[in-house]
């Protein structure tokens, strides 16, 4: 699972090093999406379940499968092993580099992430296609998991493709949190908040959702497409003044939101709608069942774990300083545990780039972050990973640190705290061999973040 595991347990604290990759890598393969879809959905008398749903198969007219995120390849093939001769028809859209092979009943396209492409809008429209020519008797299930977002892209008339990835380049690089990020994209979009249930009515709809946002709000995964929308508008609008973005995103993008303040264009999909909707969203996966996965795995290895909080977010190096300061307390006092500990933490952090703009995610500058506040310390590791395998806009999944990080920056004559200034986390991280590569994973559930107090 992760590829250079021996290069990194080579490279520092061997014992906290092999705790901390262990972990993850348990953590990885207990959320990976096909695992609960195989126990969870089967034919069976008659009738089709679908996790907590069951329906009659006599009663289903066509079964469609559509999809959007970077763990739809997984759930798809998995669905089609079980229900492949049902299927009618089926689309997923995952990011590039995702998909393993070609499915034979559901088509899988791969696209841009996290800035939408021309893949990734005309596979949005085949997928409205489909939705809009579902009938009554008919099932769809959606298979929905983060980074749909970007996938399924399909901007309203007139807000051009080009407008909508300048829109979210603009957006991701304010340090806006995925929350605030998705209130936009929903207003924008002819797919997002709540449209696609709509678009399949009156048939069916069902989602099994993996969940790669903090608290698991329904509407903000994959913003919403089949769950009412809780943001309005005025909330897109606030977002984009709030980061200063009013002067520089597209005019188009910034006209529609303030068409929409001013009640000239409808509002995304609200609860009241829903009511009459046979929409059902279930979610399977999230990053709950990854740290009670790493946990359990913890005390097996004789470490006492304590989930800190899945609901970690803010700057990633601020958030690797405070989450080194309780290790640390650990060591001094005891507290909030006696180690041989393992402290554990989930959510998902952001980092704001300003003029210098380097390589790195938020998960390598949490790790280096941490780094700075544990040097010295021989009996600390700490590892910071994104579940999905690519961290941020680079093609590792995260890093790994422990006391004697410090020290070989100054022995390969680099400085820790420019790196972080300048967001150059990847390369620096890369010479030390201290990066975390796994490849995709097939899943996605926000950040995980251990550390091993020994």
């Amino acid at each position: 699972m992760i590829d250079n595991k021996e290069e990194l347990l080579a490279n520092g604290n061997e014992e906290g090093r092999k705790a901390c990759l262990d972990v993850i890598e348990y953590a990885l393969e207990s959320i990976e999406p096909s695992r609960g879809i195989e126990k969870n959905v089967g034919i069976e008398d008659g009738m089709l379940k679908l996790f907590s749903e069951e329906f009659e198969l006599d009663e289903v007219e066509n079964l469609y499968v559509l999809g959007a995120g970077k763990a739809s390849y997984n759930m798809a093939r998995a669905i089609e092993e079980i229900l492949s001769d049902k299927i009618a028809e089926g689309i997923v859209i995952t990011k590039y580099g995702y998909r393993e092979t070609e499915l034979k009943n559901i088509r899988v396209v791969e696209a841009g992430h996290p800035v939408p492409d021309d893949s990734g809008q005309e596979a949005a429209n085949e997928i409205l296609r489909i939705a809009e020519d579902a009938g009554e008797r008919d099932l769809v299930i959606n298979l929905i998991s983060g980074g749909g977002s970007a996938l399924l892209c399909a901007p309203v008339e007139p807000v051009s493709l080009d407008e909508m990835q300048k829109a979210t380049d603009l957006l991701v690089a304010s340090g806006a949190t995925i929350n605030e990020i998705n209130a936009v994209r929903k207003h924008v979009s002819r797919i997002k908040g709540g449209r696609l249930a709509r678009s399949i009515q009156p048939a069916t709809c069902v989602s099994l959702i993996v969940s790669d946002v903090v608290g698991n709000p329904l509407d903000v995964i994959a913003s919403g497409p089949t769950v009412p929308d809780t943001t309005t508008f005025e909330d897109a609008y606030r977002v984009l003044e709030n980061y200063s973005l009013l002067e520089e995103v597209p005019g188009a993008v910034l006209d529609y939101v303030n068409d929409g303040r001013d009640g000239k264009v409808m509002e995304s999909v609200e609860e009241d709608e829903f009511a009459d909707m046979k929409v059902h969203n279930l979610v399977i996966s999230s990053n709950d069942k990854a740290t009670e996965a790493v946990a359990e795995k913890a005390e097996e290895l004789d470490l006492e774990p304590l989930i800190l909080s899945r609901m970690i977010e803010g700057e990633s190096k601020e958030a690797g300083i405070v989450f080194a300061g309780i290790v640390k307390d650990v060591v001094r006092t005891g507290t909030p545990l006696d180690p041989p500990a393992m402290l554990i933490s989930g959510g998902e952090t952001t980092v704001s780039l300003g003029e210098k703009e380097g390589e790195g995610g938020p998960n390598q500058e949490f790790a280096l972050g941490a780094a700075t506040k544990i040097s010295g310390l021989d009996g600390i590791v700490v590892a910071a990973v994104d579940t999905d395998g690519t961290d941020g806009p680079t093609e590792a999944a995260g890093g790994i640190v422990d006391g004697k990080t410090a020290e070989k920056f100054s022995q390969e004559n680099m400085n820790l705290s420019e790196v972080l200034k300048s967001h150059d986390s990847k390369p620096a991280l890369e010479k030390l061999n201290d990066l975390i590569v796994t490849g995709p994973t097939g899943t996605n559930v926000n950040d995980l973040r251990i550390a091993v107090v020994l």
